[in-house]
């Protein structure tokens, strides 16, 4: 890690005030050159109302400055935060002060990448700084929240603890090899206790796709025959003109995706061309992704505008096994007799599978169409503090430890020596410290993977 200071601004320029962070050996000792009063021997976690002064001895601007000490800082550093007006020109002068006394423009995500190197806090919480910047609903907030405080982060040390434990003890008869009948290390007990952290591994992977959905956006497919009314609906859910309407059929030919927040979640709705037989060959294209968008959504909108053959029923939920299938029986406004025969026909056949009546072209029935997306998941529980996995990365990791784990739980079944098991064991524990960074030297090239997507003042 570079032992230089750096300097950056931390805030969005135009408001009301900016702040300006430095971190380094010589923060305090660049902010007080260019300060009108002494700081250098200033207190920790204490504030200074005073002017920034250019090398001429004139003023800047009335500032006020927050001096933090190591180690009680973000970074770990001696550390200042410079609160200044939010004059574009203003904060231009003071980094180019800063820059000029001695303190270089931060990297994207330095101050976060020198926190965690300074043991401030562990990879995975790094990560989460990134994610909290980037929430846009309390679903997002909730789940970085938790990664931040290090919810998770527990749960991987107390299984990196029950490992230890059992790896300890093994290379402990590695040590009275030469007595072949000592055991320190119960086969039975440590058969149970590998099956039960492997199915606490698998139930945190099975996390990730609560984690994922409401990090990216649940994904909710409309779908349904051609002019039913989808792009209809798309732009009554996204309270906006967003897709084409026309009572032209086969309008919409690919996809049309945005996202809109419902209670708190985020929901990424995708309106697909209409399912019809058709020699178009662009329009059969968009058919095909369609059908394919089925399979990588949660939750499928159905629409229909009529009454559907039993063999269309059964079609759409033969395609839908897995996922969440509300059908939406639109243009109501037109004849209620006709939707409430429709909708009796299909409560009938399957009484399960929720039913709702709306008219996209008049906005009846949305909302009561929203709380039906939003209730049909169990997502909305979620809290700051669940333990959800949110990363592809951690996701990756889990997987690859259950995978070295289950190799522990068949050498056991076959009898194998302690030596192969331990060595098995360490991989699994390797596996869980790569994802908070403990006890393992991490490559340069993940660290660049994590932190170049931060803002350069973070």
């Amino acid at each position: 890690m570079k032992k230089d200071t750096i300097s950056a601004l931390a805030t969005p320029v135009g408001g009301a005030i900016c702040v300006i962070r430095l971190s380094g050996p010589d923060a305090i000792s660049i902010a007080d050159t260019i300060f009108s009063r002494d700081i250098a021997t200033a207190k920790a976690n204490t504030l200074h109302y005073g002017e920034i002064m250019d090398d001429d001895r004139c003023v800047v601007d009335d500032v006020i400055i927050a001096v933090y000490r190591a180690p009680h800082s973000y970074t770990g550093e001696d550390s200042i935060e410079i609160s200044c007006h939010g004059s574009a020109y203003i904060v231009q002068q003071i980094l180019i002060l800063l820059e000029a006394h001695g303190a270089r423009q931060a990297e994207p995500g330095e101050y976060t990448r020198r926190a965690y190197l300074n043991g401030k806090m562990d990879l995975s919480q790094a990560e989460a700084v990134a994610d909290l910047i980037a929430s846009t609903n309390k679903a997002q907030h909730d789940l970085a929240i938790s990664q931040l405080k290090g919810h998770f982060s527990k749960e991987l040390d107390n299984l990196r603890e029950q490992l230890l434990k059992l790896t300890s003890l093994l290379e402990l008869e590695l040590d009275f090899s030469d007595h072949e009948e000592l055991e320190f290390a119960d086969r039975g007990e440590l058969d149970t206790l590998a099956h039960e952290i492997d199915n606490h591994i698998l139930n945190l992977a099975d996390s990730f796709k609560t984690g994922n959905a409401v990090k990216n956006g649940i994904p909710v497919a409309i779908v349904g025959k051609t002019n039913v009314g989808k792009s209809t609906l798309l732009n009554a859910l996204l309270h906006e003109d967003r897709a084409i309407v026309s009572d032209v059929h086969g309008t919409t030919r690919d996809i049309i995706e945005d996202t809109t927040t419902i209670n708190g979640l985020l929901f990424r709705f995708i309106d697909t061309a209409g399912l019809r037989k058709t020699d178009d060959t662009i329009e059969r294209i968009g058919i095909d992704r369609a059908l394919s968008t089925i399979n990588r959504a949660m939750v499928v909108l159905w629409v229909i505008d009529g009454m559907p053959t039993p063999e269309e029923l059964n079609d759409i939920q033969n395609r839908c096994k897995d996922k969440h299938l509300i059908i939406v029986v639109n243009k109501t406004d037109i004849d209620k007799d006709a939707s409430q025969a429709t909708c009796s026909f299909i409560a009938s056949s399957t009484p399960t599978t929720t039913i709702i009546k709306i008219s996209a072209k008049k906005g009846n029935g949305i909302q009561q169409l929203e709380d039906a997306i939003y209730n049909s998941l169990s997502l909305a529980e979620t809290t700051s503090a669940d333990v959800v996995v949110s990363s592809a990365r951690h996701y990756t990791i889990l997987m690859k430890a259950h995978d070295h784990l289950s190799a522990v739980i068949d050498k056991l079944s076959a009898g194998i020596s302690a030596d192969l098991l331990a060595e098995d064991l360490k991989l699994v524990i390797d596996d869980l410290a790569s994802i908070t960074g403990q006890d393992r030297i991490e490559s340069q090239e993940t660290l660049n993977f994590i932190f170049k997507n931060f803002c350069i003042g973070k």
